[in-house]
Order: structure tokens, then sequence, then C-alpha cells
């Protein structure tokens, strides 16, 4: 059980925890508990390793307009329908480069990415062009973003008419609407980036390829997705995972949360099915978009819509 436990830490380079090597394990036919798994990563020693704290770089304080939030509203059901975007820096030797990220809120799939030395509209240009041509999305993805001014900026949204997708953005310092963007990058920062010293860009540019294209996208097993990899889940063609595969979701829910809500005249109507490509692009406008009837639910895109006060407390015992 030792070696076992040696071989997948060390396969994976100590980016698995603790339950990641457990379910590895159960895959391959053992029987095995996961308190043994801890106990055995913590004497050899082989847990995790953990990432400094985070640092807010969305540049959000401009004058362009903005779009109103849809992610939060709808029910995804399968891949391609809602696209996640964000940004985030690297810090190399001698300087700081950023790298852009476009993310499949379904399958947690990196559909895009591109690294470069600036945070000009370039760099989230190149990593939209990249998904575009490796998914060939059909008409009427959801493009979802922070209001950072590289994801707001005209020829960002002239491009996502070009491609007849559908701009949306999340609601000022609330990280929750973006919550697949900022999970892959929490998950980069953790397993690749932090610990390592990167000489140059380049360096950089190919530990990032192999990290997301090699390994994240078809090794790295993902418990939002019942701990198969996003290649894995996307070629299973599930539209649902069931309940007893899928990780832990605690839910939040708020006053008003039976109400559904219009995504275009923000009144109650009714509700919005993400079957099938969305409708056109909602006019850009500021707001805020905070209701008293939030909710957020994570891990589980296939459970957006199901929150409820009642399943936080089956959760929780659970």
């Amino acid at each position: 059980m030792r070696a076992a436990v040696q071989k997948v830490a060390l396969e994976h380079r100590r980016r698995y925890g603790y339950r990641r090597v457990t379910a590895e394990l159960r895959r391959q036919g053992m029987a095995v508990n996961h308190k043994r798994v801890a106990r055995i990563l913590r004497e050899d020693p082989l847990l995790a390793l953990r990432q400094k704290p985070w640092v807010a770089t969305t540049e959000s304080g401009h004058s362009l307009p903005v779009y109103v939030n849809l992610a939060r509203r709808r029910e995804w059901s399968g891949p391609d329908q809602l696209w996640v975007a964000d940004i985030t820096y690297i810090r190399l030797r001698q300087e700081f480069v950023d790298l852009a990220v476009g993310v499949d809120a379904f399958s947690r799939r990196a559909v895009g990415w591109a690294l470069d030395r600036t945070l000009q509209t370039r760099l989230t240009l190149q990593a939209l062009e990249m998904a575009v041509a490796e998914r060939q999305p059909a008409p009427g993805v959801v493009h979802h973003s922070d209001q950072g001014a590289q994801y707001a900026a005209a020829e960002y949204g002239a491009r996502l008419v070009q491609y007849q997708m559908t701009a949306s953005m999340s609601r000022p310092g609330n990280p929750f609407d973006n919550v697949q963007g900022e999970s892959f990058i929490k998950t980069l920062k953790q397993e690749e980036i932090d610990g390592r010293k990167y000489p140059d860009l380049e360096d950089l540019r190919s530990h990032v390829r192999e990290f997301i294209e090699e390994y994240y996208n078809c090794r790295r097993l993902h418990s939002a997705l019942g701990y198969r990899s996003p290649a894995e889940f996307e070629a299973a063609g599930r539209t649902r995972l069931p309940r007893t595969e899928s990780a832990a979701v605690v839910k939040l829910s708020f006053q008003g949360m039976g109400r559904s809500i219009n995504p275009i005249s923000e009144r109650p109507g009714p509700a919005v099915s993400a079957r099938g490509p969305a409708g056109p692009a909602p006019p850009a406008h500021r707001t805020d978009e905070s209701p008293a009837d939030y909710s957020s639910a994570s891990c589980s895109p296939a459970e957006l819509a199901s929150a409820s006060s009642a399943g936080l407390d089956a959760d929780l015992k659970e």
C-alpha cells in the first residue's frame, strides 16, 4: 500500500492531495481508506504543496460598458455552452508576465490560453482565438469574464460578435460568479507555478503548455467531475453526475430563491434554459447586479438551479 501511494504521489509531482490519491488508487481497484493514505503521505513526507496568498489584479475601474451577468442564472447541460475567462500574473526571475485563460464551465477543461509580457487586449484575444480554433463551437456560447478592461474593450466585444458569442460579466468584487476560472488559476498556481523558478518566458510557456494540455485536461482527476479528468468526462458524454459520484457541494440559499429572473429585464419571468444556442447579446450597461435573492452553488454545474436551504442542511450533515 505504501509503495502504491508513493507511486501515485510522485507520478503527479506532489500535486495530488490525499483525496485524489485515494480516488486514483480506487480507480486502480484497490480498497483503501483515505485516512490511511493521508497518514502515509504525512509520514513520507509527500503531502501536496500549497500556494501563497492570492493577489487581486483585475482592472475594473474603467468607463467602458459592461454586460449583464448570465452565468449565474442558467443550468449548463453540456460543454461549449459557457466559457469562463480570467487573467493572472506569473513572476519570473527578472520580470512579471501575464496569463489569460478560458475554461469550459461544464467540463472544467482549459479551452484556450495565452502568455505575454503585456496586459493589453491582444493577450485575451490570443486566448480566445486558441479556444475557438481548438473547439470550433456552435453559435450561442456564453462568454463570461470579470469586468476587466481587457474584456470590456470594443475590439474584444467585436470579436465575440464575430464568433456569435453572448458576452456576460461578473459583479464587481464577487469571485463566485467566475468560480471555474478562479479555481483553474488556483490549481495552476498550486500545482505548477509555486515553488518553481522559470528563467525566461519561453521556459514558462513550455511548462504551462505541458501542464494544461498534457496533464490538467487529460490526466488530472477533478473532484467536481466525480474524480475524472476533463477529457474523460467529455468523452463519456455525461450530462449529469449521480449524487454519489460528485464531490460534496455546499449550496447557499437566500430569500426569494423560488423566483426566476429574466436576464435582460431583471424582472421575474419564465425560467431560462441552457439547452440550445443562447439568444442575442444583451445590451451593454454598467450594473452592480446584487439582488437580494442572490444564490451561489459551487463544484457541480448541473446542480446550479437546485440550491435550497434544505439541501444545505442535508449536505452539511453528509
